[in-house]
């Protein structure tokens, strides 16, 4: 049986909707039955005839949907609510439908403040219903190859971790045009408190965490803004200070012009190391000191469960970002049909991102931000 999606924000033009359908589409878990894709009721009437959805079931506003779907007989109702919207437009959408009894996917991140994400997660414990952040990078089969082989101590305690995103898109003052993107993630009422510590860091951030099991504990932020006229930062770097005594380095830059999107993280332990990027998603480099390095590839017979369960074909076929997106929609789906069925969900299907990871994201931009306005070198991480 699918799932009955609903979708809020997304319309036409634009671009992380679009992912987010096919993403969903992709493994047919999910039906998108409903939706409020704009605050504009005609733009969202449109999409939703675009995509061939029932008249009815396309809303002017998110109230409407979640008040009208609320009210459809239980068999006709949207199960799942995707949340895709700017930031300043993630946490009320996400409260009502969590409160009104829809399970939710949420775009990262999760919410505009560390205020909100918190009670976010305080709502969220009380509705007894689920959500999944769409941190992407975690959805890769080889990340998840080298999780686990750092959580089965592989390669012994993890000491260094270099984790960076660099890219290049906002190396001009796009905000300045017609760019919708560069006008919504560089202006403070909408973006929040960070820019491309926001928008991209926390990407970073949640890799190195999910990846290594470490947490940051304290951190020391350089946050920059070099485009003249800008109101948030496009470039930064942070040292950390990770649990069990691991130190990092986590570089998130949007000025690197002609770089597109080749976020990598590197660590390494007593016994050797991995290095994986997106550039090459399908290999996890893997060093040793006292043996050539090994070359893993996804699709193959010899990787951990997580590995296998996330790949989808067979060895030597590229596998890429809207497959590692649509991995997060598939273990959602796969937790809830065994939700469903009064079954345990495998240990795989329960790997998504959710909310501690929104909670420490959110606390991670407020982190960087204060640690970059700040003299002192040395500043806790607090949640």
């Amino acid at each position: 049986m699918k799932i009955r999606l609903g979708m809020i924000g997304g319309g036409q033009g634009a671009y992380i909707g679009a992912i987010h359908r096919m993403a969903a589409a992709l493994d047919g878990l999910y039906e998108l039955t409903a939706g409020a894709f704009s605050s504009d009721a005609e733009k969202s009437r449109a999409t939703g005839q675009l995509l061939g959805l029932a008249p009815d079931r396309v809303y002017a506003s998110y109230q409407e949907l979640l008040a009208q779907e609320q009210q459809r007989p239980e068999a006709e109702r949207v199960q799942v609510v995707a949340i895709v919207t700017p930031n300043h437009l993630h946490f009320e959408p996400a409260r009502q439908a969590l409160e009104s009894g829809f399970h939710v996917i949420l775009d990262k991140p999760m919410t505009f403040s560390l205020a909100e994400a918190k009670q976010l997660q305080q709502v969220a414990a009380g509705s007894g219903k689920k959500l999944c952040l769409t941190h992407t990078y975690s959805g890769y089969p080889m990340v998840k190859e080298a999780r686990q082989l750092v959580a089965a101590g592989t390669f012994g305690p993890i000491r260094k971790v270099y984790v960076e995103y660099p890219q290049g898109w906002l190396s001009a003052f796009e905000e300045g045009g017609d760019n919708k993107q560069a006008a919504w993630r560089t202006d403070p009422a909408r973006s929040g408190v960070a820019g491309a510590m926001g928008d991209i860091g926390t990407h970073a951030f949640n890799l190195l965490e999910y990846v290594t099991g470490l947490q940051v504990e304290r951190l020391c932020a350089d946050i920059n803004v070099v485009v003249p006229g800008r109101r948030l930062d496009d470039d930064g770097a942070v040292l950390l200070k990770l649990s069990g005594g691991a130190s990092g380095v986590l570089v998130a830059t949007q000025v690197a012009a002609g770089e597109e999107n080749n976020v990598r993280i590197r660590a390494y332990g007593e016994r050797g190391g991995f290095d994986w990027q997106q550039a090459d998603a399908n290999t996890l480099l893997v060093r040793w000191p006292d043996r050539p390095a090994e070359i893993r590839r996804t699709g193959t017979g010899y990787v951990g469960s997580f590995a296998q369960h996330n790949a989808r074909t067979p060895a030597g076929h590229p596998e890429g970002y809207l497959e590692a997106f649509a991995n997060l929609y598939r273990n959602f789906a796969l937790t809830l049909q065994a939700e469903l069925a009064g079954q345990p969900a495998p240990p795989e299907a329960l790997d998504y991102p959710s909310l501690e990871e929104g909670v420490r994201g959110m606390a991670f931009i407020e982190n960087v931000i204060a640690s970059g306005h700040s003299d002192q070198k040395w500043t806790d991480f607090a949640v």
